[in-house]
């Protein structure tokens, strides 16, 4: 059985749940393959649909199954590093490899991924099949960083896939939603590894927005926290500085107090009272907005782009055209303030350029995203129902591994290779082995585990 980590989902018996709890799943069996040739025996034996787990940090139930749920912990770790004239280097790593082990292993090595989510927990080929991003208006999400793939297939092939190679497939697999098969492995372009100053500070929400274009264009990684029911954010700016800059990370007290205490064991402890008492949100969210001090540190890029968070919550984040992301969050206060729906969780925005992965949400814009969030104890439908309707007014994609309500007929119009994935899913998976009802409901059939003949016991 897994090791159950801070941001990874459980399994307790014959039950799996993700991190946040809200997905639960009854697999007949689960496996943890030690080799590629023992994933293709389990692959080529399965009477019944398989699904890949990794960190189950995904909200929806894209990893969900009754079927075979394989867990690729130990197909983990760098395999190859080919150098670059430059300093970057491809690197291929197998496809269960942590986020937080592989950027330490990069450090080492003089190297870093480009950019990073917020969340260092998710395995690499679970960040990338999801659409996992982070921030900085002129970098992309974690799949732009993927020069090649390797995929076993349904027939139990393994495919090889790059621009070059199969190119149907790569642009297809960047985002794959474990749809097309198992990725084994993944080819990165990492750069030379670089520190990250970052300056935290409280500020106002109408000069932000103000200020926005301006920011975002001079930034390399911005992003900022809106306090719901107040005019107050704190926003986040990391300047990206070559590695041997001199190091100042935060003392150990203050990141403990700053992270630790307050963000985590503080913010629970007051999401429960407020769930008991939620006409105090507002007032609340004034005081915690008020209290918030800047801060500026400057320390290894992996770093400062991940935190620790471990109150539970749902979520649901929108990438929407960059320039629209003022009229959404007016939007979004607006409806709070006609509705008398509470908040507590600060709303996050983030910004990435434009790519050209055929299910990316930034495909073909320069993109912001909106996530909001609801602790696991209160109900998150009505408030996650207002801002969908918000951001898909204006055109919003949303995350593939995060709550949303759209469908394939919503989702064919929102990107223009729909139909061109939905075509290399059926060459790759025509009997839909990797099947399951989530990914039946975006692509726009049944493909859950009635798909396949069931285990004759």
């Amino acid at each position: 059985m897994p090791e159950e980590r801070i941001h990874s989902g459980a399994m307790t018996g014959t039950e799996w749940r993700n991190w946040a709890g809200n997905q639960i799943a009854h697999p007949a069996e689960y496996v943890e393959p030690r080799s590629v040739d023992e994933l293709r025996a389990l692959v080529a034996r399965a009477e019944r649909t398989v699904k890949c787990v990794g960190a189950g940090h995904s909200f929806t139930s894209i990893a969900v199954t009754d079927g075979i749920q394989v867990g690729l912990d130990r197909l983990s770790g760098i395999e190859s590093v080919i150098p670059g004239d430059d300093g970057s280097a491809l690197v291929t790593v197998l496809a269960g490899t942590r986020l937080r082990e592989l950027t330490a292993s990069l450090w080492e090595r003089g190297l870093a991924m480009t950019n990073l989510g917020d969340i260092d927990e998710q395995s690499i080929a679970g960040a990338i099949s999801t659409g996992t991003h982070g921030t900085g208006a002129r970098f992309g999400g974690i799949s732009t960083q993927v020069r090649g793939l390797k995929i076993l297939t349904a027939d139990g092939t393994t495919l090889t896939c790059s621009r070059e190679e199969n190119p149907d497939v790569f642009d297809a697999a960047r985002v794959g939603l474990g749809a097309l098969g198992i990725i084994t492995h993944v080819s990165l372009h990492c750069v030379p590894a670089f520190a990250l100053h970052a300056v935290e500070a409280p500020a106002s929400l109408s000069r932000t927005l103000a200020e926005l274009d301006d920011t975002v264009s001079a930034v390399d990684h911005f992003e900022f926290y809106w306090f719901p029911h107040t005019d107050r954010v704190l926003t986040k700016t990391n300047t990206r500085l070559p590695a041997d800059s001199p190091l100042a990370p935060l003392g150990r007290i203050r990141a403990y107090i700053d992270d630790d205490l307050l963000s985590n064991t503080a913010f629970e402890a007051i999401n429960r009272v407020v769930t008991r008492f939620p006409a105090a949100i507002p007032r609340v969210n004034t005081f915690s907005a008020r209290a918030l001090s800047a801060r500026e540190f400057t320390d290894r890029s992996y770093r400062v782009f991940a935190s620790s968070r471990t109150v539970k919550f749902r979520e649901m984040e929108y990438a929407v055209p960059a320039e629209a992301i003022t009229y959404v969050l007016r939007e979004v206060d607006r409806w709070l303030e006609s509705s008398g729906f509470a908040v507590a969780f600060p709303v996050e925005v983030r910004f990435a350029a434009a790519d050209d992965i055929w299910l990316s949400t930034a495909y073909g814009r320069a993109s912001a995203y909106i996530a909001v969030h609801q602790y696991h104890r209160r109900d998150h439908r009505e408030y996650f129902d207002a801002v969908e309707a918000i951001a898909r007014s204006v055109g919003g994609r949303p995350h593939w591994g995060k709550l949303h309500s759209m469908t394939a007929a919503d989702l064919t119009g929102a990107y223009e290779h729909f139909d061109d994935f939905c075509a290399v899913r059926e060459s790759l998976d025509p009997d839909r082995l990797f099947g399951n009802d989530y990914l039946g409901t975006v692509l726009g059939e049944k493909s859950g585990p009635a798909a396949r003949p069931p285990i004759v016991e």
